[in-house]
């Protein structure tokens, strides 16, 4: 008696599994169903970040001013009408492009920081992320937008700030720590200095790209900091990293 109960709870069970797996089945079709006949319901989230992502290519490339919303439409290979129904204006589009590539950059340091690396190797690999996907500021950005657009310019600075703030005060809390830094710095003073010195550094009037390239100064930069606040392990292991990269 007891066996055949088994065998009928076991026999409803199968049922009720294939019942769900057969209705999973259905909503899937019925999704793609929906998709195939209307996809205009499911693409503009799709199309918003594709226009970004190429907006945000060429205005690192070629800065905001030269590039057009022509440009832009050519690169995608669509028609300027269709980038107007995601955004009203230039202006629109090189705000949101820049809060997607600040998204994109913060994001990107965050994973860095979560690795708990040696706070002067996590510099360095910050610096590496955001040279490379800031194609090293070869066009001046920063400084076009704080030209062209400075309404857009003053936003994205205060919520860099923000970010550095955070990413610098703990980087430095750590190094005093664990014996990378001195205990006598002033931690509220360097990163703010810290942060005010990059903007500076994207300042062409004041670096030149055609005497400074973006690179260089921020090897020389990071170099002169680390230097500035670094104890004897510390400066060890500035040189360790300036040897490997020389020998490479």
């Amino acid at each position: 008696m007891i066996l055949v109960a088994s065998n009928k709870n076991s026999a409803i069970i199968d049922t009720y599994t294939t019942s769900l797996l057969n209705i999973n089945k259905l909503l899937k079709l019925w999704k793609l169903y929906w998709f195939l006949k209307f996809p205009i319901v499911h693409l503009p989230p799709i199309m918003r970040d594709k226009i970004l992502i190429n907006a945000a290519d060429l205005f690192l490339n070629y800065g905001f001013k030269s590039v057009t919303m022509d440009d832009i439409a050519n690169k995608i290979g669509m028609s300027k009408k269709t980038i107007y129904q995601h955004f009203d204006t230039k202006t629109k589009l090189v705000e949101a492009t820049t809060l997607y590539m600040f998204e994109f950059i913060s994001h990107g340091i965050d994973c860095i920081c979560a690795l708990n690396k040696n706070p002067i190797d996590e510099i360095y690999e910050i610096k590496k992320f955001t040279m490379k996907h800031l194609k090293d500021d070869k066009s001046s950005p920063q400084h076009q937008l704080q030209k062209y657009y400075p309404k857009i310019f003053e936003k994205l600075k205060t919520n860099q700030f923000c970010i550095m703030q955070d990413c610098v005060t703990n980087n430095l809390a750590r190094g005093v720590a664990e014996g990378y830094y001195r205990k006598s710095i002033n931690i509220e003073f360097i990163s703010r200095l810290y942060f005010n010195t990059m903007m500076c550094l994207k300042d062409p009037d004041l670096f030149p790209l055609n005497d400074f390239s973006m690179r260089i100064l921020m090897d020389n930069f990071l170099e002169y900091h680390i230097r500035g606040i670094s104890t004897e392990k510390g400066i060890d292991k500035l040189n360790s990293i300036i040897n490997s990269k020389q020998k490479n």
